[in-house]
């Protein structure tokens, strides 16, 4: 977690932290007396991931399949989506949101691929959260897509921490990384619904790796989602990949249909800080880049426990536009 470095204040909710601060949320509490900056940090998750569950609202009112990439830098999240591009560009229909501290570059990538980027520069910030991603969303035109890829800054650690209201979570391991980063970084592979082992071109070369070993450290982490071995770079395993994403899409679909919505796993470490009730009421409106405009009044009674990583390997699904675990009492505008 991010309770020691301070990137959990971010650009996008530092408001959050100032008396009285707007955006439509509730003015934020002191910190109790003889409470820490745990205080701090719960609150932040918590508005993190009432945020959440609103964009996620939005994916699904539009049938939009939302995946978070994430990785170390360097392990080929932005090859991958070049690659995914060129093999189903005619398929399915592709967003793309880019997270990095600076620069364009990963966007532009994109771009020249014919699919619309909105790139995050986060400056400071090691890792993209719900409200980086609201934000984004009034620049991308959720009606004319069928699923959009999220991918976040190259951190093994921070990303996991921060539901940005995703349906699924892709965790790529690059040949060049070495294969006991699942044991070395549990918090990050266990929060993956599916690992990708990228850059396989190179196992001839890189004889210290052993995908093998790689699974059977993820494995030990109690986390039964699928491993593949892929190269985007010479389409080895990529059709493993694709079947995914295309089952996943289908899936969601008729999640959608049925009224459902599905969460992807949550690392317990994260859980974990969000064990307390609260309630609060709060209006939040605005206008998206197709011209869609919500005004979303709120009640909310929260039991946390966000249990739905189980590790069980079960997928769970829940009333579109609820939590797990969560009591709600809403009134929806719009």
């Amino acid at each position: 977690m991010c309770n020691t470095c301070g990137c959990n204040v971010t650009e996008a909710n530092r408001h959050l932290l100032d008396e009285g601060a707007g955006h439509g949320h509730e003015p934020q509490r002191e910190i109790p007396e003889g409470g820490t900056a745990v205080h701090v940090l719960r609150r932040l998750l918590d508005a993190n991931d009432q945020e959440a569950a609103h964009n996620r609202a939005h994916f699904d009112e539009h049938g939009v399949l939302a995946l978070n990439l994430m990785s170390s830098p360097g392990s080929g999240k932005t090859r991958l989506l070049e690659a995914t591009i060129e093999a189903l560009g005619d398929e399915l229909r592709i967003g793309v949101i880019e997270g990095d501290l600076e620069t364009e570059n990963d966007a532009d990538r994109i771009r020249a691929k014919g699919v619309a980027a909105h790139q995050i520069t986060t400056g400071t910030a090691c890792h993209l959260d719900a409200h980086m991603i609201h934000d984004a969303l009034h620049h991308v035109a959720l009606a004319g897509l069928d699923v959009l890829f999220i991918e976040n800054v190259g951190n093994l650690v921070c990303p996991a921490s921060f539901d940005l209201g995703q349906h699924r979570n892709v965790t790529l391991l690059s040949v060049t990384e070495g294969d006991d980063k699942p044991a070395k970084y549990p918090v990050m592979f266990r929060a993956a619904d599916l690992m990708l082992i990228t850059k396989a071109d190179l196992l001839g070369v890189i004889e210290e790796f052993a995908p093998e070993r790689a699974t059977r450290a993820f494995r030990e982490l109690a986390n039964p989602a699928p491993v593949l071995t892929l190269s985007a770079k010479s389409g080895a395993g990529f059709d493993g990949w694709l079947s995914w994403l295309r089952s996943e899409v289908a899936a969601h679909r008729a999640r959608v249909a049925a009224g459902e919505t599905a969460h992807p796993r949550v690392q317990p470490e994260g859980a974990a800080l969000h064990g307390h009730a609260h309630e609060h009421s709060h209006t939040h409106e605005h206008t998206h880049a197709d011209g869609t405009r919500h005004a979303h009044p709120h009640t909310h009674l929260h039991t946390h426990a966000h249990g739905h990583g189980s590790g069980g390997g079960a997928d769970h699904v829940h009333p579109a536009g609820h939590a797990p675990e969560d009591d709600h009492d809403h009134a929806h505008g719009g």
